[in-house]
């Protein structure tokens, strides 16, 4: 006979044990996530590189053409902005997915117990699958101008944890605030784009003045397109250690707020939602 033990502040001292415990749900999210994305689309996974091909060609002719923006010594342009598309792309599609994955699982979180934290992180890793995917159009494009990527690229998995990480905190904190501000919804598509024109994604760090470089490096954004560039791409794609150090500080304090507000919020989700 099965034993059922009812005692307070039971869940809350076995929520992080519970993650582990529930583990099979978030590969049941991710994997339903991951099918409905590329469920009755005319080009399915395609999809995944075609939009940053389209990305590399207009910036790359917008900055190096039009603005005549220098390349750095023996780095094609179109590969300096790939380079920092990739980690936006994956960014920006984390955040916007997990902002709506609590409301879209309404009805899942409103019947039965299970750590809401599953769900934002699954919806995560779903736009984790289309940086894996975006890769392979990285790799053709390399291949294309005969560039090897340096010895640094063995540090990749590195920031593409970091790059995980900085996509996770704001989006639990957004996810929370959605949950209890519907109207949130409509200021995260202006976030998401407004961190676009902020982020180096079609030019390189080194273009921004010194004076402005510390407001600059308060993006956690930076640090990690910076340190993809500084992997794939070598050359003069160093990685400043004071940026770098601003940028991880700031990924790390979202991250805290992030898990923090989410958890005080948790427990009121099933009766908002």
């Amino acid at each position: 006979m099965a034993l059922l033990i009812i005692e307070p502040g039971r869940i809350e001292r076995e929520y992080w044990r519970d993650l582990w415990r529930y583990r099979e749900l978030f590969y049941v999210l991710a994997w339903r996530d991951i099918s409905v994305r590329y469920k009755q689309t005319a080009v399915g996974v395609l999809w995944a590189l075609l939009q940053p091909f389209l990305t590399m060609v207009v910036l790359t002719v917008i900055f190096s053409q039009v603005a005549k923006m220098p390349a750095q010594e023996g780095i094609p342009y179109a590969l300096l902005v790939l380079a920092g598309t990739l980690p936006w792309q994956f960014i920006s599609t984390a955040l916007s997915s997990a902002s709506q994955s609590l409301v879209g699982n309404a009805n899942l979180i409103s019947k039965i117990y299970f750590p809401r934290l599953i769900v934002p992180t699954s919806a995560v890793v779903t736009s984790f699958v289309d940086l894996l995917i975006s890769f392979l159009l990285l790799l053709a494009v390399m291949a294309w101008y005969q560039f090897l990527p340096p010895w640094q690229v063995f540090f990749l998995p590195f920031f593409i944890i970091l790059a995980f990480l900085t996509a996770l905190g704001p989006g639990l904190l957004i996810t929370a605030l959605n949950v209890k501000f519907r109207d949130f919804r409509y200021i995260i598509p202006f976030m998401v784009q407004f961190g676009y024109f902020i982020s180096p994604v079609g030019y390189w760090s080194g273009h921004v003045p010194a004076k402005w470089k510390l407001l600059y490096s308060l993006n956690p954004v930076v640090g990690v397109i910076d340190g993809f560039r500084w992997c794939l791409l070598g050359g003069e794609n160093q990685i400043d250690p004071a940026s770098f150090g601003l940028s991880l500080a700031v990924t790390a304090l979202l991250l805290v707020l992030g898990i923090s507000y989410f958890r005080k919020t948790e427990r009121t989700f099933a009766d908002i939602i």
